[in-house]
């Protein structure tokens, strides 16, 4: 079995791993509504491949406080 006679240093080793930078996430559209998501994953309108998933939850209403004055 092979066994290297000294280690790599950490130029050579990030030399290597160069080509490893981070690339742009794949991102798929929704055929029935055309919104955008990550690849295997539901939209935020909670559809994935073409049928609804689930409701979304609807943010909550702000209260509206009135102030005498």
């Amino acid at each position: 079995m092979a066994v290297q006679k000294s280690r790599k240093s950490r130029s050579k080793r990030d030399m290597r791993r160069s080509h490893h930078a981070v690339q742009n996430a794949t991102v798929s559209e929704d055929p029935s509504t055309g919104t955008r998501h990550l690849r295997h994953h539901i939209a935020s309108d909670g559809f994935y491949r073409g049928r609804q998933v689930y409701e979304p939850k609807l943010p909550k209403p702000e209260e509206v406080t009135e102030t005498d004055g």
